[in-house]
């Protein structure tokens, strides 16, 4: 199992380069960042995690300009957006994007993606909260056709564009991997089979209640289940919750650190790197 480290990147804490070699430097196998667009002042949502919405959710740097750097800076590293907020993209440019941070990476990107959680948030990108589900489903299957097809079209509800042209192509065939964050439950599974590679959820419990049926879902869909790529977000790092993961098959485990300065920064991932051989 490969272990990552994910951090929110603001400008008040150590910027995506810096943060890339250093975790290089200590043996990590990727670096995923967050994406947030703006957080509205007058928020209604409430914060999944209970209290006041952190600040880190309105400085984060831009997701795909703090991955190019990163791929810049620590040409070793995997790099993935944890989670591109797909309903609120443009298609189009964001097939682009992909395909060109894939380029940037040398075919070491992982495209996680996600529904979104923040209600204020995606309706200021003009998207129904309620329809985000769809909106992402027709927006990655346009992308799918814009990476893989020489003269792509689509038509459907909320996507619609004639024969076009879209280069570049990403670099791995089909396209990076697709992993869909999120709870388990029969929708998701759907989304996942249909057009996407694997699921990135948050918890042991959740891959091992889960996985029966996103295996099924694979099934339905006339995929192979054992195709299944399962990677895992967590704030925790406890050796044997690590080692559990591993043991479950996950690929890649991405641990998540608080937003830190440099000398808090060093210590923590010093703290971390031990893992890497636990699971090497």
């Amino acid at each position: 199992m490969h272990i990552g480290i994910m951090m929110f990147s603001t400008d008040q804490t150590v910027q995506p380069a810096p943060l890339a070699r250093l975790i290089e430097e200590r043996g990590f196998e990727a670096m995923f960042l967050p994406e947030h667009s703006h957080i509205p002042a007058t928020r209604t949502t409430p914060y999944p995690r209970g209290g006041e919405l952190p600040p880190e959710y309105y400085r984060t740097h831009d997701m795909f300009v703090g991955l190019a750097a990163a791929a810049t800076a620590a040409p070793r590293l995997t790099i993935g957006t944890g989670i591109t907020v797909v309903p609120q993209h443009d298609p189009i440019y964001l097939a682009k994007l992909v395909a060109s941070l894939d380029h940037v990476a040398e075919g070491r990107l992982v495209f996680g993606m996600g529904f979104g959680w923040n209600a204020d948030e995606i309706e200021d990108h003009g998207v129904v909260f309620k329809e985000r589900r769809e909106v992402a489903r027709e927006k990655m299957l346009a992308i799918r056709r814009l990476w893989t097809e020489e003269l792509a079209s689509f038509e459907g509800k909320y996507v619609n564009f004639g024969p076009s042209y879209m280069w570049p192509k990403p670099v791995q065939r089909p396209g990076p991997p697709v992993v869909i964050g999120g709870a388990a439950g029969p929708k998701l599974f759907r989304h996942i089979a249909e057009y996407a590679d694997g699921w990135a959820p948050i918890g042991p419990r959740t891959i091992m209640e889960g996985l029966p049926d996103l295996r099924r879902a694979f099934e339905d869909a006339g995929r192979d289940p054992a195709a299944i790529r399962l990677h895992a977000f967590d704030h925790r790092s406890e050796p044997s919750l690590v080692e559990h993961y591993a043991n479950l098959g996950v690929e890649r485990l991405v641990i998540n650190i608080a937003p830190l300065r440099q000398g808090e920064l060093e210590r923590t991932l010093d703290e971390l790197a031990p893992l890497v051989d636990l699971v090497a």
